[in-house]
């Protein structure tokens, strides 16, 4: 390792990390509501004081929701912000950090250890708290690298981009803005929860939502209505076989996932009354993108297969299928980019081994920025078995270890002065 590399390694200050990962958990930065709003702006102070040149910016929703590239939304949003920091110097960044603030919602309180979700609870080396992993442990390394950096006193030869977005929960809105205001990189990582992988590639997620008609009767006289829980019965067993044969073949990125394209029914609503046959029933759920698979390709085999059910109901009522809410398609690393073995290097070299290569079964951000011609891989701290789950946490000593790996990343990428 070179002196400037390690000056930087010796800037990252451990307990300074942990206090920026409590911090931005402490702040409820559900997608779509105001905490998120508050965290952007959070961001573009701690990227200030780095010295970065920051960028915050209130995002035009109207504007990019008439563009038909926009990605689609779910959480209702009437304000929204980005944060772009970028290091001295001319031309594009080198590198890209990439991290999302918002969090899904945290269901039932009484499930969390402790009753309060974004209390940032530790115990030994584990931070507790919703957002802890997904992804805000990420976002604490982007910043730690940034913060090392300027205390180091090394000075990059080409531009390190820090980017903070919103929105990633829901579709992607905040990274579709950033990319549209002209912030690029000649590549990127996002700091998403890896388990100390590199994920070269990530499955994609579109949202659906299923409407199913039945026949209203009074619940004594059953026989005289049509009850649309039945009715979808069927059509759910066929979801099910639709994701069998979706998942035959799977890529060896993938390892050991035996599903990396799930079909999952997220929510089932039926009914008005408990003494009547349920005459709609209403269910949503995600299905899973194929690596490098049209979205629009995926969409027509869920509707073929959906509207096939033989059923003598089901013909004359068909069931209505909408596509609301988050679309991700697939995306991935070129293949051969150097991004994947700087990465490699870096990790072995702050770890001891290199990390193993990997798919994800989610959809990112990932897919905005590999569509805007940025190579890009995901390398973060935190288990995603942990995400959007009422035990979410993360292990502070990845937290170390990841943002060293990529403070010599940035190093190494972006060269000295």
């Amino acid at each position: 390792m070179h002196d400037v590399e390690a000056r930087v390694l010796d800037a990252v200050d451990d307990a300074e990390t942990v206090a920026l990962l409590a911090e931005t958990v402490r702040v409820p930065s559900v997608t779509g509501t105001d905490a998120e709003s508050e965290l952007q702006h959070r961001v573009a102070r701690l990227l200030t004081e780095a010295d970065l040149d920051v960028d915050l910016w209130k995002i035009d929703l109207d504007g990019l929701r008439r563009r038909d590239d926009c990605p689609a939304t779910e959480a209702p949003r009437t304000e929204a912000y980005g944060v772009v920091g970028v290091t001295g110097g001319a031309g594009v960044p080198a590198l890209a950090l990439q991290g999302h603030v918002d969090v899904v919602p945290v269901g039932d309180l009484a499930k969390w250890a402790g009753g309060d979700p974004f209390a940032a609870r530790i115990t030994g080396d584990i931070l507790h708290g919703r957002g802890a992993c997904d992804m805000k442990a990420g976002l604490a390394a982007n910043l730690a690298v940034a913060r090392a950096i300027k205390r180091s006193g090394v000075r990059l030869a080409r531009p390190l981009a820090v980017h903070c977005v919103v929105s990633e929960e829901d579709g992607g809105l905040g990274a579709f803005a950033t990319l549209a205001r002209g912030h690029t990189a000649e590549a990127a990582v996002i700091t998403e929860p890896t388990s100390g992988a590199v994920i070269t590639a990530n499955a994609g997620a579109l949202t659906f939502r299923l409407e199913i008609e039945g026949l209203a009767a009074h619940g004594g006289a059953r026989l005289e209505g049509v009850n649309a829980v039945e009715v979808f019965w069927p059509v759910f067993e066929e979801i099910r076989r639709l994701e069998e044969e979706r998942n035959r073949d799977v890529p060896t990125v993938f390892g050991d996932n035996v599903l990396p394209y799930p079909i999952e029914i997220g929510t089932v609503r039926a009914g008005d009354w408990a003494s009547s046959v349920p005459d709609l029933l209403v269910a949503e759920g995600r299905m899973g993108v194929r690596l490098d698979e049209d979205p629009a390709e995926a969409r027509a085999a869920f509707e073929e297969a959906v509207l096939g059910v033989a059923s003598p109901w089901l013909r004359d009522h068909p069931p209505v299928v909408t596509w609301p809410g988050g679309q991700f398609a697939s995306g991935r690393l070129p293949a051969g980019h150097p991004l994947l073995g700087e990465m490699n290097r870096a990790v072995a070299d702050v770890c001891g081994t290199s990390p193993r290569e990997a798919a994800a079964p989610y959809g990112s951000d990932l897919r905005l920025y590999a569509a805007g011609g940025i190579p890009t891989l995901h390398y973060g701290p935190g288990d995603v078995r942990f995400a959007h789950a009422p035990r979410e946490q993360v292990d502070l000593r990845e937290l170390r270890e990841t943002t060293r790996a990529l403070a010599l990343l940035a190093v190494r990428r972006c060269g000295t002065l």
